[in-house]
């Protein structure tokens, strides 16, 4: 380069020079910023694929039990269609890199999905699935089910039918995660009458004492359709609530209530959700796991908020395509994240653990 301005005297060029050099120096500097913030450069952070057996491999949840990890996740031909051959299998590992299947779950003839785990006040796994027949682009029956394990989380019982409040008129409910809190149980109850009913979805949330029976508290005062939805609690017992909506302007909310859990207060995201999760970082910050909507193509992130959903920083996962639903789990020290991705030819489930020191602020 010192050669090259010797050489030209010519003062327009020199100005020319100069202005390239300056548009490769601030280009090396963002390009420096965004290793700084990508998952795949942090020297203690693994992703690992721990599950590609099906062709269609997606939407897994993650929780630790008994000292290992268990992820659950479903297993069909593709996203959703209409052979109703989907599956849910739970996988265990002490590790995040070896993993062992403990459970497959399967109905002859019904789709069966989106599986969420949780641990129970008697120290058992609960999963809590949605089971159906899907036609024509749309489920015509849609229920509840739940499973528990043995105490040694190795032996699961067979799938049983929930039972909901008749206050709420059920049709084609889903109860997508639940979340235990001083021995009771919430989560949001959703009614997707697709192709049968015109009216928009409606919502409530709802609690357990046994994983079996779903008690109304108050409905979700939402338009636009709201559906997914994780129920997480501070420290004081406080709840938040990240939900989904599919319809209006899709933006989703992040909800909060205190305890008895009737009043809602609700904060417009500046974001679609897909698939979403989250944990508390600290007293003031979250993490949220979703879908992040861009073009050309979707990826999964990891989103830091304060407690009113307001973003602070963005870290996109290794992924693309058909991609989402991470299950999250903090664990010595690392925020550890099951996700699906199809960025690699078809949909597999990935790993990830990352210092939770990645994700400070200064």
């Amino acid at each position: 380069m010192l050669f090259v301005c010797s050489y030209f005297k010519n003062e327009q060029m020199m100005t020319i020079i100069k202005k390239g050099l300056l548009t490769i120096t601030l280009f090396c500097i963002a390009y420096l910023s965004y290793l700084k913030d990508s998952v795949s450069q942090e020297s203690d952070t693994s992703v690992y694929k721990i599950w590609d057996q099906a062709k269609h491999n997606g939407f897994p949840d993650l929780i630790r039990f008994k000292n290992a990890f268990y992820c659950s996740f479903r297993e069909g031909n593709n996203h959703c269609d209409n052979t109703n051959t989907g599956k849910v299998r739970i996988i265990r590992s002490e590790d995040g890199k070896n993993w062992e299947s403990v459970a497959l779950y399967e109905m002859k003839g019904t789709e069966i999905r989106e599986a969420h785990l949780s641990v129970t006040p008697e120290g058992k796994i609960m999963v809590i699935l949605a089971a159906g027949f899907f036609f024509n682009d749309h489920f015509n029956t849609l229920a509840n089910y739940v499973s528990f394990s043995d105490k040694s989380g190795f032996n699961f019982s067979p799938l049983e039918k929930v039972a909901v409040d008749p206050l709420i008129t059920t049709s084609m409910e889903w109860i997508w995660r639940v979340t235990w809190n001083k021995g009771i149980g919430y989560g949001i109850l959703y009614q997707i009458d697709v192709g049968k009913n015109p009216d928009p979805w409606e919502a409530f949330l709802v609690q357990t004492k046994d994983g079996k029976y779903y008690e109304k508290i108050a409905k979700i005062e939402l338009d636009g359709d709201p559906n997914e939805s994780t129920i997480r609690f501070d420290r004081n017992d406080k709840m938040y609530v990240l939900i989904r909506r599919e319809k209006e302007d899709r933006m989703g909310f992040l909800a909060e209530s205190e305890y008895p859990y009737r009043d809602l207060i609700y904060n417009r995201l500046k974001i679609k959700l897909g698939g979403p999760n989250f944990q508390f970082l600290n007293k003031r910050q979250l993490v949220i796991g979703t879908r992040f909507y861009e073009k050309p193509a979707s990826s999964t992130a990891l989103l830091v908020t304060d407690l009113k959903g307001n973003i602070l920083k963005t870290t996109k996962l290794p992924s693309g395509g058909d991609t989402s639903y991470p299950g999250m789990v903090i664990y010595k020290d690392k925020l550890w994240v099951a996700y699906y991705s199809s960025h690699e030819g078809k949909s597999n489930i990935y790993m990830v653990s990352i210092p939770i020191n990645f994700f400070n602020l200064k």
